[in-house]
């Protein structure tokens, strides 16, 4: 028996396939392994382990099944249809763009949505994988500290770590005056934060706003010999921070494994509980201060002390 290509538009270069089509691309794979066939599935850059429809063998196919996307009757489809006229063509998944009854190539056709009747996607049925979350919240440079190419390293280092682990990596930029994610206020930046599992940072409020919602940030103290962010976290309690100096790809995975832990965040929200009974305290310091009724001779004599 001959195999069936699947094919759809992450089958061409720079046509913008998307996610739900490589799920419905999935959920088709996985029907013909239950039917017992065998298949290629036909693939081109960005994405690779595949076949270029232009270059196989048509006599190789019995059926050529195109699925998911919208559908019609124009370029590249039409050099698509040419190259396999002749072989049982299957559409599955597809909006057709034209009426069934002026325009269909298809042998065999359940379709998305058409002229005729519509149908859930298919991508809700894909068994997809669930990966971590994670918020990249990253300092750029802060002349004051210092260590420009320590501040670039142990950035790089997570933005490689979290490539190489196919981790869902959001930007989460603490900084609103120029934030290049679009985050213009502090509910928003906390808000994002909070959603995450974890939050790799290089920035001190990266570290606090996540420790402060229960969300444990493996954090990198990028100045060399420890900076605020080494101090924050050993003055809250939280033992996930890592000195630039000795940064490394297994110590990060050590790391990170021990962040996506119960335990990790477990401890975050206690180190989050203490930290609010500091602060206030020093709340209630602060305003006993100020009702004190210390005149302004009291406060220039104390400046001067300290």
């Amino acid at each position: 028996m001959k195999k069936v290509l699947v094919a759809g538009w992450f089958s061409f270069e720079q046509m913008g396939a998307s996610a739900g089509d490589l799920m419905a691309r999935d959920v088709v794979c996985d029907w013909l392994k239950q039917a017992g066939r065998s298949y290629d599935v036909a693939l081109a850059p960005p994405f690779s382990g595949g076949v270029a429809w232009t270059e196989v063998d048509v006599d190789d196919y019995s059926e050529v099944i195109f699925v998911c996307g919208p559908f019609g009757n124009g370029w590249p489809v039409t050099d698509f249809l040419q190259r396999f006229a002749g072989r049982c063509l299957i559409g599955l998944n597809l909006t057709m763009l034209e009426p069934l009854d002026r325009w269909n190539p298809f042998a065999l056709l359940w379709e998305r949505d058409s002229s005729v009747v519509a149908r859930p996607d298919m991508a809700i049925s894909a068994n997809q994988p669930q990966v971590p979350v994670v918020g990249l919240a990253l300092i750029d440079t802060q002349p004051e500290y210092g260590e420009r190419d320590s501040h670039e390293h142990a950035n790089r280092m997570f933005r490689d770590f979290a490539a190489r682990r196919g981790l869902a990596a959001v930007e989460i930029d603490t900084r609103l005056d120029t934030d290049p994610a679009g985050l213009r206020t502090a509910p928003q930046v906390e808000s994002l934060i909070a959603r995450m599992d974890v939050i790799l940072t290089t920035r001190l409020h990266g570290t606090v706003l996540a420790i402060k919602n229960g969300v444990p940030p493996l954090a990198v103290d990028s100045v060399v010999g420890g900076g605020k962010i080494r101090r924050q976290a050993e003055t809250l309690g939280w033992p996930c921070v890592l000195p630039v100096e000795t940064l490394t790809e297994q110590v990060l995975q050590d790391a990170f494994n021990y962040c996506l832990s119960t335990e990790a965040r477990a401890k975050a929200k206690a180190c989050a509980e203490l930290a609010r009974e500091r602060v206030e305290a020093v709340r209630t310091e602060f305003i006993g201060a100020l009702a004190g009724g210390r005149g302004e001779s009291d406060w220039s004599s104390n400046h001067a002390r300290l």
